[in-house]
């Protein structure tokens, strides 16, 4: 160790021989020239030229640029590029040998993007490495931008761009804080609980399945018996099984929603028990809640007896339940069964042979054909069956624990904070310095528009109850687009939670717009030392420490975003607030004009006219979209592609998709025989979904070809036109005309007794929608029905009943007291129009009220016009005045009223009546229910009664109405044809003299000898008539009064639904068809219910003829005569209503002829209207004969069939087609209240659905009183308004109008409630007697 390092024979260590100049070497410094490092980097580096290169260098051989710009196509804007830049990338690209594929036509570089390119130009992005970790995979993600990032609203700095967001904060609620006591805990949990009772109450969702469950029941227990018998057709047993597997899941939920009511019922007791003992432990009071438990006696038989039929019900639900589920498990067993009774067998089989062979090559086969069975199957057990003690015992444990028991009384739970809070001075220190905490403790909350503070409420000290009170409005001035507002809620500087405020929409303005309650909570912990328990923390209720909770600080801010509104009353909105998030981009693939800025889609036709004017590029992409929409609207396509081509010059090759006719037999396919085949066989396709019925919609398809014939029968006699159809001229005034206009200009003015004038008539082909109005002159009404004073208990209402002249003593009467304040509302292709309120039964409005028309698909062509199928529906309402406030003492200064309207009565008349008598005039029944609840019309009838008796103007109600089309338009006229017919030239001849002679003597009445069959042969009109059996079982009604079997036979006959041959053969001809036609078709106009009607007359033994004449408001009509104990009875078959001679009101309005199977009579009177003439046809001066001594009789045979043969009614098919009737209407009414809740009282349904049979048997006579009564005395609580209506059924459109029509799902009361019924009466043949029901339900107390 004390060696030295260094010895002294090393001392040469330390001696240098060497110097700096040994280890450097000093050369000359080596340089390369400019030139010289060129010619080395030129053989390997390439450097382009910065000359233009030339266009034949870009282009292929032999080529020349092409100039798209010059020849008219579009060319985008290139992107800006220095000229340097550009040859440099030129000469370095046309060094590569495919440099050329970079430059287009123009020998340019390809800049822009090919428009007519269909595939994508990013290639698909594949990993090149299978093994690659996905974290180093790259992942591509579209660049999105925010739309509304930084982007200034337009016109903010204008008087109109002025956008104002209105922030209202309320409040604030904790359901948590760190602060709160236990108590305030279990307080805050009890109030939780207790809004859900309330809430739940509110809903009464267990009622309403309840209820739901017993009308299930119902209608299985309804099918069942009408039905009957265990032979049900394969419908009815799908409907029945459908109605079980509803009951089933029905019973669960009700099940289900019984325990929720229970167990929350049970929780929140036990939590107000537990507060009891945590105030009993701790010896003061925190918060000033109590609960009391309100008991409701009930009556124990009652209640055992629901128990006990609820609990047999579910037993035997769930006992067909699982005799189902035996079944098929049984069907299963067997299956199993028999697969290992198979595989033994196979087994023994294979056994068998296994002993025969020894060899061992074979038992190695055999070994493996053992294992091709497998392992053996488990033997299977059969189903075990039911046991029923078992099932019983289940059933009444679940309704021990979910229900309520028998006797037991209804606890309905009510939370008062009328409690005191122990003073701090009596309570412990703990305590004392928790409520000091709170005092020192203040909340503010701050509002944040698009990530930026721009206001914040006061600060305010926290309450003991832990809520704090801002009231404090925002008006926020919009200048960035919005994206988001958000409220923070801050305890003294600390950030306790964010909550989020979307954006309201355009409609939700300042004033208008409920507050709302924003839950928010917060994951802050926070720990005190004193009773508070904190946040986040664990803590307990029990003495030792067990059952620890932890909770959150959390709470419900109360506030309002709104748009504010300006002086003017315009919303303060910027436009983009209607069109939210993505949102804009979808409407671009819906809208295309949404690409341009516009909201939505206008007029077609000024949107072409302005893009014609503002001659826009076709080709640029830019525009594409609108083009491509100009494209479509013009040529009826309803598929919009999704991309974009260039078709400017398409148009002139369109001539290329001709097909061409094969001029040779033997070049025409098979194939296009088998597509005229394929279409012939799908219009034999039936399609039942518009009509509800299976036989209605083989007429409909049958009319449909039956429509086709004789539109191509008479497509060449239809096109043989005359001077006046094709040249419009004014007619040269003679003499005599200008002597007439001159006499007029001297007669005396009479001001107050106005003429109408005639117009100039117009044709419609140069019309367009908004052109043609309907004018409706409301003169004024007769005897309308007025009011009844609700009654409100049986009692009272049989004293009113009886005291009906002097309603204004009950109490309930509405204001004004007032017998009736009627107005007329017009309704016609869903455009409505009203007059003012008028007073009293007989109102005189002498308004005019008009309505826009619109042709089907814009085709205002005559035969068009002729063919559409609308109704003009006038009809009368009540509106009343109902006082809302019925506590005197409430009421104050001020007045508090509800207006209600309450349908009377309609008329409806077809357009294609108003189009071809170009007006009318004259006064109308009011089609009045039979029965109209709180209204009351008295009757005076005749001491001489049958048809005899003189109809006073109480029987009915009646309005005067005028009616025309402005323009005035022309109507079309039928074929001037001569068709083909078996009758003798001489009968023919004779009968053209008859009409011409008839015609110029009496111009305005019509005579008709020949008519039209559904073949179209012309037929004399004396075949049509023979008598015809009607339905037996009509007969067989009223075997002993005549009279009232000669009514139930007409009301048959108006109940076959009326279809005018203009309608179904427009612009063609009248068509006439035969009575088993008629039945068969169940489709006709007023001359097939007129014969018909006149042939069953006969058949019974009565005097009738046919009326050839004109009426109100049918135009041209025919209507039947009867000769009834010596006096003349008038029929109206379309409505099976009678007039007698001398009636003022029958809307019969002249006769031009009587027709019988014997002769034709011309009406030759000096007056035609009924009241005024004789139908004495043995009196040569009044009637002129056909038949005569002159031209005697030729015994024609009659076209009619020798007797009709009837099917017989199908009522199981009726009550089939009530019920989806019902369900449609329903519907519907929901569907029309689409702000508004709908509920239907069923008790209110049942009472009429029992009804509504009735009203069908008696004909709606002498049953109002008594359905009355009944309704009053079942819900004496309500004010009922309600109407049957009756009509015929041909489809479900015209029973939805009708209903619609009324308006009687207008009522906007919050606590309406609807009944609805249908029935559906069957007659003879498949015709059908529709009543619907509808009524209204307002409670009065």
């Amino acid at each position: 160790e004390d060696a030295p390092l260094v010895r002294e024979q090393d001392e040469d260590l330390f001696i240098i021989d060497q110097t700096a100049q040994d280890f450097l070497e000093v050369k000359a410094a080596e340089y390369e020239g400019y030139n010289s490092r060129l010619q080395k980097e030129s053989g390997l580096l390439f450097t382009p030229s910065l000359l233009t290169v030339p266009a034949s260098n870009k282009v292929p051989e032999n080529m020349k640029p092409r100039y798209l710009e010059d020849e008219g196509l579009y060319v985008g804007e290139r992107p800006q590029v220095s000229l340097a830049n550009q040859n440099i990338l030129e000469n370095r690209i046309l060094q590569k040998e495919e440099g050329k594929k970079w430059f287009g036509d123009d020998g340019r570089i390809i800049a822009l993007p090919n428009p007519i390119k269909e595939s994508f130009t990013r290639p698909p992005v594949f990993s090149l490495e299978e093994d690659l970790d996905p974290v180093l995979e790259t992942v591509y993600r579209k660049a999105v931008k925010s739309k509304n990032a930084s982007r200034y609203a337009p016109g903010t700095g204008e008087p109109l761009g002025d956008f104002q967001l209105d922030v209202d904060v309320s409040g604030l609620i904790f359901t948590h804080h760190p602060l709160f006591s236990r108590e305030h805990v279990l307080s805050a949990k009890l109030a939780q609980m207790y809004d859900q009772l309330l809430t739940r109450q509110q809903k009464n969702i267990t009622v309403l399945l309840t209820d739901k469950l017993h009308a299930l029941r119902n209608a299985v227990r309804n099918i069942t018996e009408q039905h009957g018998g265990p032979a049900l057709n394969p419908v009815t047993q799908h409907r029945i099984a459908e109605y079980k597997s509803e009951i089933r899941h029905t019973r669960k939920l009700r099940d289900a929603e019984q325990e929720k009511d229970r167990t929350l019922l049970r929780n929140t007791v036990k939590v107000w028990k537990e507060m009891k003992s945590l105030r009993e432990f701790q010896r003061y009071t925190n918060t000033p809640y109590k609960l009391y438990l309100r008991r409701e006696e009930v009556s124990r038989v009652s209640d055992e007896r629901l128990y006990e039929s609820e609990i047999q019900a579910e037993i035997n639900e769930r006992r067909e339940e699982f005799q189902e589920e035996y079944q098929r498990k049984l069907s299963e067993y067997k299956r199993e069964f028999e697969e290992w009774k198979a595989w033994k067998k196979k087994q023994k089989v294979r056994r068998k042979k296994k002993k025969k062979q020894q060899l061992p090559e074979e038992e190695e086969e055999e070994e493996g054909s053992e294992l091709e069975l497998g392992e053996e199957p488990s033997k299977p057990s059969p189903p075990e069956w039911l046991d029923e003690e078992a099932l019983e015992e289940q059933v009444r444990e679940k309704a021990a624990s979910i229900r309520r028991k028998p006797g037991e009384p209804i606890l309905i739970p009510e939370l008062s904070t009328a409690g005191s809070v122990t003073a701090s001075e009596q309570c412990p220190r703990g305590e004392i310095s928790r409520r000091e905490d709170v005092l020192k403790r203040s909340v503010f909350v701050k509002v944040l528009y698009n990530n930026k503070e721009v206001s914040r409420t006061d600060s305010r000290v926290l309450n003991s109850d832990f809520r704090v009170h801002f009231g404090q409005i925002f008006n926020l001035k919009i200048v960035n687009w919005p994206e988001c507002v958000f409220e923070t809620v801050g305890s003294s500087n600390t950030l306790l939670a964010e909550v989020f405020v979307p954006i309201p929409d355009t409609i939700v303005l300042t004033g208008s717009s409920p507050s709302e309650e924003l839950e928010f909570s917060s994951d802050q912990r926070v720990m005190f030392d004193h009773e508070g328990v904190g946040s986040d923390v664990p803590f307990s209720f029990e003495a030792d420490g067990s059952n620890k909770l932890v909770l959150l600080t959390s709470g419900k801010l109360s506030c309002c975003v709104s748009w504010a509104v300006a002086d003017n009353s315009i919303p303060l909105v910027p436009p983009v607030a209607q069109q939210h998030g993505g949102v804009h981009s979808a409407l671009k693939q819906l809208d295309a004009i949404a690409c341009i800025g516009a909201s939505g889609l206008g007029d077609m036709k000024k949107l072409a006219k302005w893009a014609a004017e503002s001659r826009m590029d076709p080709n640029d992409p830019s525009n594409a979209a609108l083009m491509q929409l100009l494209t479509i609207a013009s040529s009826g396509e309803v598929q919009v592609p999704d991309f974009f081509r260039l078709e400017q010059l398409q148009e002139e090759f369109n001539f290329v998709n001709y097909k061409r006719v094969p001029a040779l037999d033997r070049e025409i396919s098979d194939k296009v025989f088998q597509e005229y085949e394929r279409r012939l066989r799908a219009t034999d396709i039936v399609d039942s979904k518009e009509h509800l019925d299976a036989h209605r919609a083989l007429v409909a398809k049958y009319l449909q070809k039956l429509r086709e014939s004789v539109i191509n029968r008479f497509v060449i006699a239809k096109h043989n036109f005359i001077l006046s159809d094709l040249v419009v001229e004014e007619e040269v005034p003679s003499i005599g005309v200008l002597g007439i206009n001159l006499f007029k200009l001297a007669e005396p003015k009479r001001p107050l007794k106005p003429r109408r004038k005639e117009r100039k008539k117009v044709t419609a082909q140069n019309l367009c929608d908004g052109d043609i109005k309907l004018l409706i002159n409301v003169v004024r009404a007769y005897d309308i029905p007025i009011r009844k004073p609700h009654t409100r208990s049986f009692t009272e209402g049989i004293a009113a009943g009886q005291s009906s002249q002097s309603p204004m003593q009950n109490n309930d009467w509405p204001l004004n007291q007032v017998l009736i304040r009627p107005f007329v509302e017009v309704t016609f292709q869903r455009a409505v129009r009203q007059t003012t309120t008028a007073d009293g039964p007989n109102p005189n409005w002498n308004e005019e009220l008009d309505l826009p028309f619109r042709a089907p698909n814009g085709d205002y062509s005559t035969t068009s016009l002729q063919s559409v199928k609308d109704d003009v529906f006038i009809n009368i309402f009540d509106e009343v005045v109902y006082d809302v406030i019925e506590d005197e003492q409430e009421r104050g200064g001020g007045v508090h009223t509800r207006v209600e309207r309450h349908w009377l009565g309609s008329v409806r008349i077809p357009f294609t009546t108003i189009y071809l008598q170009s007006r009318i005039d004259g006064t109308f029944k009011i089609n009045t229910p039979p029965v109209l609840l709180g209204y009351s019309k008295e009757r005076s009838f005749s001491t001489e009664g049958g048809y005899g008796a003189v109809r006073c103007l109480s029987e009915g109600s009646y309005i005067t109405l005028f009616i025309t089309i402005e323009p005035q338009l022309v109507p079309g006229e039928t074929v001037r044809e001569k068709f083909d017919t078996q009758e003798d030239e001489k009968l023919l001849q004779a009968a053209e003299r008859f009409e011409k002679e008839a015609a110029a003597k009496f111009p305005g009445r019509p005579c008709l000898m020949n008519v039209i069959d559904i073949n179209g042969k012309t037929v004399f009109i004396t075949r049509y008539i023979r008598p015809l059996n009607p339905p037996q079982e009509l007969l067989d009604t009223f075997p002993n009064s005549p009279q009232e079997a000669s009514e139930l036979v007409a009301h048959y006959v108006s109940l076959i639904p009326s279809l005018p041959d203009t309608v179904s053969f427009a612009g063609i001809c009248d068509l006439w068809s035969t009575c088993d036609q008629f039945l068969d078709l169940l489709a006709g106009d007023e001359e097939e219910h007129a014969v018909l009607l006149c042939n069953y007359f006969l058949a019974m033994g009565k005097k009738a003829w046919l009326i050839i004449g004109t009426a109100i408001p049918e135009g041209s009509t025919a209507y039947v005569l009867t000769l009834e104990q010596s006096r003349y009875v008038i029929w109206n078959p379309s409505s099976g209503q009678f007039y007698g001679q001398y009636d003022t009101f029958c809307p019969l309005q002249s006769v031009g002829c009587l027709v019988n199977a014997d002769n034709v009579w011309f009406n030759v009177q000096q007056y035609a209207i009924p009241m005024r003439m004789s139908f004495d046809t043995t009196k040569s001066k009044f009637w002129k004969p056909f038949f005569s001594r002159s031209f005697s009789h030729p015994g024609l045979s009659s076209i009619q069939p020798e007797e009709l043969v009837y099917r017989r009614t199908d009522k199981a098919a009726a009550a089939e087609l009530q019920d989806r009737i019902e369900k449609i209407l329903k519907d519907k009414i929901m569907e029309w209240r689409p702000r508004h809740p709908t509920r239907w009282n069923r008790y209110c349904t049942s009472t009429l659905r029992h009804f509504l049979p009735k009203l069908e048997l008696s004909g709606g006579k002498d049953v109002g009183d008594e359905h009355r009564m009944e309704l009053q005395s079942l819900l004496g609580d309500y004010r009922i308004s309600g109407f049957p209506v009756h009509l015929p059924f041909s489809e479900i459109g015209p029973v939805v109008e009708a209903v619609y029509s009324t308006g009687v799902h207008n009522v906007e009361v919050s606590s309406v409630e609807f009944a609805l019924a249908v029935h559906v009466h069957p007659y003879p043949n498949n015709v059908l007697s529709v009543w619907v029901y509808v009524s209204s339900l307002i409670r009065t107390r």
